[in-house]
C-alpha cells in the first residue's frame, strides 16, 4: 500500500539538514561579506564599549517594543536610554567569542540583504512600525527554524536582562530589591 501525500512528512530530515546547511552557508556568507566590505564595523559607538552604530538603530527600535507594558508609555525614552546602556556594560563582559556571535546576530538584523527576508522588515529599523516589530519578534519566536527561535530567545533575555538588572524596573514586578547586607 502506497502512503498519500497526507502521510508523508513535508520536509524529510536528509531535506531539514540539507536546508539548514544551505542556510548556515548563507548566513556565514552574509556575515563574512558584512565584515570584509565595512558594513558591520568592529568598533564601538562613541562613549560605548561593545555596541556599535547600527547596533544602536536596531535596538532604539526594538526595546520599546519589548518593554511595551513594563514601562509607562512617558518614561519609554529614558527607558531605552538606560536599557542599551546596561546592554553595552553586558556586551562588554562577553568572552571574545560570545560577543562575536552576538555580534553576527545583530549583523543579521541590520544587513539590509538578510533583514528583508528574515524578519518582514525591509527598511530601516528607525522607519519600522512598533507592528512592524511586533511581527517580526513573533515570526522568529513561531518559526520553525530553530536557529530564528534562538535568535529571539537570545534578544528577549538580553534586553530583559539589561532592563530588568535596573532599579527602577523593579517596583514594576514588585521586587523589592536585593537585601542589604
Amino acid at each position: 500500500m502506497n502512503p498519500s501525500l497526507t502521510d508523508t512528512p513535508a520536509l524529510s530530515r536528509r531535506g531539514l539538514l540539507k536546508f539548514s546547511l544551505g542556510a548556515s552557508a548563507f548566513l556565514a556568507t552574509v556575515g563574512l561579506g558584512a565584515s570584509l566590505s565595512g558594513c558591520s564595523p568592529s568598533h564601538p559607538a562613541s562613549g560605548l564599549a561593545a555596541l556599535r552604530d547600527n547596533d544602536l538603530a536596531f535596538l532604539r527600535a526594538v526595546i520599546p517594543v519589548m518593554l511595551d507594558g513594563a514601562v509607562a508609555v512617558e518614561q519609554i525614552p529614558a527607558a531605552n536610554d538606560v536599557t542599551l546602556r546596561s546592554l553595552d556594560t553586558g556586551l562588554a563582559h562577553l568572552s571574545p567569542a560570545m560577543l562575536k556571535l552576538t555580534r553576527q546576530l545583530f549583523d543579521v538584523l541590520t544587513l539590509g540583504i538578510t533583514r528583508g527576508p528574515l524578519t518582514g522588515v525591509w527598511g530601516a529599523w528607525e522607519n519600522a512600525s512598533a507592528d512592524d516589530i511586533r511581527r517580526f519578534l513573533d515570526r522568529w519566536e513561531n518559526s520553525s527554524l530553530d536557529l530564528l527561535r534562538q535568535g529571539h530567545s537570545s534578544l528577549l533575555q538580553m534586553v530583559m536582562m539589561a532592563w530588568y538588572s535596573r532599579a527602577e524596573a523593579w517596583a514594576h514586578c514588585g521586587y523589592p530589591g536585593p537585601p542589604t547586607v
